[in-house]
């Protein structure tokens, strides 16, 4: 899965996501300029191949929302966790209100899927994480996020978990430095409980691999490991939907050879998928070292990925499902942030 620099595809963009190696885009901010634009590019990348590719998006909410101007503004997930903590059942309703409308508007413009939810716990320690994670208590979180899954699926869209086992318990930021967890296996069962529970609840169709080292367990980066994917993910926890890699261009991944090397790892590791972004040269050279790389398994659980049904932009926005649920989304967002008695 690649990403791409502009507003509409280059003839080099074209080119390279005709190429039999990729199999999906990721688009960002810098790819959005209005509801119009989004879907003239989406539509332009549609025609490129049959079947089409994938088209996602990292849309979880809060500080991770690609499309903002016109999109419906979604609140960081840690303040759903603070209203369960005070009406568990509004919360609930809220989640799946959230993830509807995420799902809902991203359909409206064709795209598939958003990287979402993020079920790290809030440990409150991660750099990257913070507000992202919904709850400290791994069964609330698994509750909001099946909610929000389940909106989600509503709307058309499957859920993609991350980052699996996880990586709310470690201070650094892998985009920026490879962070090690030096937890035993022990104390990471309780990260790994929420996937437990939605993958035995069948919500979420994907899960994205956590750049960290769990040293006291393996050696390698989950997403390069195949114990966590295979042992632990696979085998132990019965998951037997899509599995992505996240970005090998982030320096968490750097010292792991070059690009097209952390592409063979992850894949051998048990990722269906791995994702190069904001380095073309790499995307290139991993896409001319896959080309005659095939995995059956993996094309058909990605295949389960494409979105479902989706109204017109106007219909949706004058449907009173919107309207409802944009106005829940509203006024969660000026409710204070913790409530307390006096």
């Amino acid at each position: 899965m690649l990403d791409v620099e502009g507003l509409s595809l280059s003839p080099a963009d074209r080119d390279l996501l005709c190429e039999p190696a990729v199999g999906g885009i990721i688009l960002f901010s810098r790819n959005y300029e209005s509801p119009t634009q989004l879907a003239d590019l989406v539509a332009e990348i549609r025609t490129l191949r049959s079947p089409p590719l994938l088209i996602a998006v990292d849309h979880e909410g809060g500080r991770v929302q690609r499309f903002r101007d016109r999109f419906t503004a979604i609140p960081p997930m840690r303040q759903l966790g603070h209203h369960y903590d005070t009406d568990p059942v509004a919360a609930i309703d809220l989640a799946r209100t959230a993830g509807w409308m995420i799902g809902a508007e991203l359909r409206a413009m064709g795209i598939d899927l958003s990287f979402a939810p993020c079920v790290d716990l809030d440990w409150g320690v991660s750099e990257v994480i913070g507000d992202r994670a919904f709850h400290r208590k791994p069964a609330v979180v698994a509750e909001l996020a099946g909610a929000l899954s389940h909106g989600m699926r509503d709307a058309g869209m499957v859920a993609v978990a991350k980052h699996f086992p996880g990586h709310g318990a470690v201070v650094a930021d892998s985009h920026k430095r490879l962070p090690v967890d030096r937890r035993e296996f022990g104390d990471v069962l309780d990260d790994m409980q929420p996937y437990e529970i939605l993958i035995r609840q069948r919500s979420i169709g994907a899960v994205m691999m956590a750049h960290i080292v769990f040293s006291e367990t393996d050696s390698l980066p989950a997403g390069f490991s195949p114990y966590w994917i295979g042992n632990q993910l696979r085998s132990q926890l019965g998951f037997d939907g899509a599995v992505f890699c996240d970005d090998l261009s982030m320096e968490a991944a750097a010292t792991y050879g070059s690009v097209p090397k952390r592409a063979a790892l992850a894949l051998a590791a048990g990722c269906d998928m791995v994702l190069v972004c904001n380095d073309r040269r790499a995307a290139n050279a991993t896409v001319a070292s896959l080309r005659d790389y095939s995995k059956p398994t993996s094309l058909v659980r990605l295949a389960r990925l494409h979105g479902t049904g989706a109204l017109l932009r106007e219909s949706l926005l004058a449907s009173d499902a919107w309207l409802t649920a944009a106005e829940q989304l509203a006024h969660w967002s000026d409710r204070p942030v913790l409530e307390l008695d006096a």
